[in-house]
């Protein structure tokens, strides 16, 4: 790239519906506030953020419904507490005994327990496997989306009007299922410049910094460039997921400070190239979530079963942002700088040329040694 890119023009129409009725409903489950999830041929779903359960909003949500109240979890957190999902991707959980706000916390969140991980009887439980595309499933991707715990209580809305009207009545959001189940790539494509800067870095003072935000206005990421990368030439580049405990604090459970600085340093040592630096932290779970599973490894879980311990896949992390930031800076062909083969496989089938994988390793201490020989043994990173 040989002339800096200059940031889109201001939007003359408003971002897809779609987009902004997700990023809505993600903020009114953050808020404790029930939303409303429909996808054709099924019955809409009220869900609340477990997160949000208590005494009086559960009382609510019975009130607006007049139905029974589900704890809708993944499947994975629902075999770790014991129970079989079937062939379900998401489960209901139901009892005959009152599932009160404190059970359900307990049972979607180990960190609730004094014993990390006890959920007390589950003999009572009775577990309804769903499958993909539901807007049960929709419920608890759109709590990932909001950075939440991956679960909802939900209860069907049944009523003689049309469920927009009825939601309409009561103040509540109304969001199609298959929007949330596709924003991660909806918003992806919608990345659009909207600022740029010359950046001295103490590593490399030749630096812009680009910053890349959805239509929808969510969280930015930005590329670092360094230096005057030739986009017929493979560019050495980086993707780093930004993580607030290692890249700022300088945190000793991970190595991400380490990656990120010595990436900084690498590419300015071989004279040009770019740093994508995406909005994913913990693994695409959020800081949050990552200091809820910094407890569990403390509790003696390592780095992926502690992510499963909370119902999270052992990473959550899309790729698609960082293709599409590639395509608007220009490069096509890179080189990567990565342990982790699966960002190489992740970026071909984006369209992105990955012509090697150039190794990124630094030492370990102490306290990072499990979490790197976790990502070796279970994540396939190559060392």
């Amino acid at each position: 790239m040989t002339e800096p890119l200059r940031p889109a023009a201001p939007l003359s129409s408003p971002p897809p519906a779609p987009l902004l009725a997700v990023d809505r409903a993600a903020a009114e489950l953050r808020r404790g506030v029930p939303v409303v999830l429909i996808a054709p041929d099924q019955t809409p779903l009220l869900v609340l953020s477990v997160e949000a359960a208590t005494a009086d909003s559960l009382e609510r949500l019975v009130h607006l419904s007049a139905q029974p109240l589900a704890l809708c979890l993944t499947a994975r957190r629902t075999r770790l507490i014991g129970l079989e999902p079937g062939d379900g991707v998401i489960t209901a959980l139901t009892s005959d005994l009152p599932l009160t706000a404190d059970r359900m916390l307990r049972l979607a969140d180990p960190g609730t327990a004094e014993d990390m991980g006890g959920v007390g009887r589950i003999d009572d439980l009775k577990v309804q496997p769903l499958a993909a595309g539901t807007p049960a499933e929709a419920g608890v991707q759109l709590a990932k989306i909001a950075r939440l715990l991956p679960g909802v209580v939900m209860t069907p809305v049944a009523c003689s009007e049309t469920v927009r009207s009825w939601a309409a009545s009561r103040n509540l959001l109304v969001v199609e299922g298959s929007a949330v189940l596709g924003y991660a790539q909806t918003a992806a494509r919608s990345l659009r410049l909207v600022g740029e800067a010359r950046v001295p870095l103490v590593e490399a003072e030749n630096t812009r910094i680009l910053a890349f935000r959805p239509a929808d206005g969510g969280i930015e990421h930005l590329a670092i460039v360094i230096g005057t990368p030739d986009p017929e030439q493979p560019v050495l580049a980086r993707l780093h997921s930004e993580c607030f405990t290692g890249d700022l604090l300088g945190s000793l459970r991970c190595d991400c400070g380490d990656q990120l600085r010595g990436a900084i340093d690498a590419i300015h040592q071989a004279g040009s190239g770019v740093l994508l630096y995406l909005a994913q932290e913990g693994r695409g779970i959020g800081l949050v979530n990552k200091l809820r599973a910094y407890r569990l490894q403390d509790a003696g879980y390592d780095t992926m079963d502690a992510n499963g311990q909370l119902g999270f896949d052992d990473d959550e992390r899309v790729y698609l942002p960082a293709a599409e930031m590639l395509r608007l800076l220009g490069y096509s062909r890179i080189r990567l700088m990565t342990n982790n083969p699966f960002k190489v496989d992740a970026l071909s089938r984006h369209g992105v040329q990955v012509e090697e994988r150039v190794p990124h390793v630094f030492e370990t201490n102490s306290h990072n040694l499990s979490y790197l020989r976790t990502k070796a043994l279970k994540g396939g990173h190559l060392f």
